[in-house]
């Protein structure tokens, strides 16, 4: 039986979450930001190495002003907290954001900046927060930056090939299997060319419903699951 090493996590239905409790829609981002923490215990009592989180989509910069600014004050935040979180830095957790992170006000963004310099040496484990993030252009800014690199001579056009490419995305860590919340049942783009064989469950709660016994589920199934990469 297979292990899961990788997770990816796409986090929906807080503010489906929060309008059935008859709050603000945007009250529901607090809750799933609670249980954020909570998955990051679970996966290293767990012995999941690397959690990838769809955290906010570029699309999401199109939610209404009042939401969108409570949003951001949520990340800026939880950044630091973590920044000196002592469960961070003793377990080791290096943590990425992956994406087009200009697109974030300037304290957010440097927020986001300091969190992985204080974690970059560390390995026992990774946890990556995909922001301002779309599938489709994260491989349009990998194009372009291959792209550069073959005007400037760095490669050339014979090297260029499915491995060489991966190398320029936002992450070469492919996950094991993905976990969508909220019960939709696509990826909207997530993790587009590193999914190709992750295996897809998909959850009916809301996020903030998500509970380790979910988790724990998903991993069970996931060593059951025969996965033959096209062979």
């Amino acid at each position: 039986m297979t292990e899961a090493n990788h997770v990816a996590i796409i986090l929906d239905g807080n503010r489906r979450f929060a309008k059935r409790l008859m709050a603000k829609p945007w009250k529901g981002h607090e809750f799933g930001k609670e249980k954020v923490k909570k998955l990051l215990e679970w996966c290293t009592e767990l012995g999941v190495t690397e959690v990838t989180l769809y955290a906010f989509s570029v699309d999401n910069f199109n939610r209404p002003k009042q939401e969108f600014d409570y949003i951001m004050k949520l990340f800026r935040e939880a950044f630091e907290e973590s920044k000196n979180d002592k469960q961070i830095h003793e377990k080791k957790i290096k943590i990425n954001f992956l994406g087009r992170i200009d697109m974030f006000p300037e304290a957010v963004a440097k927020s986001m900046h300091e969190l992985m310099d204080a974690t970059k040496n560390y390995s026992d484990y990774v946890i990556n927060f995909c922001m301002a993030y779309g599938g489709r252009e994260e491989i349009v800014d990998a194009a372009r930056e291959m792209v550069s690199d073959l005007d400037k001579g760095k490669i050339k056009a014979d090297e260029i090939n499915e491995e060489t490419f991966k190398n320029y995305l936002y992450t070469t860590s492919e996950p094991d299997l993905i976990i969508r919340t909220g019960g939709e049942q696509r990826l909207s783009g997530f993790l587009l060319y590193l999914s190709s064989y992750a295996e897809l469950f998909f959850i009916n709660r809301m996020w903030p419903e998500f509970e380790k016994e979910d988790l724990v589920n998903c991993l069970e199934e996931f060593k059951e699951r025969e996965r033959r990469f096209g062979r």
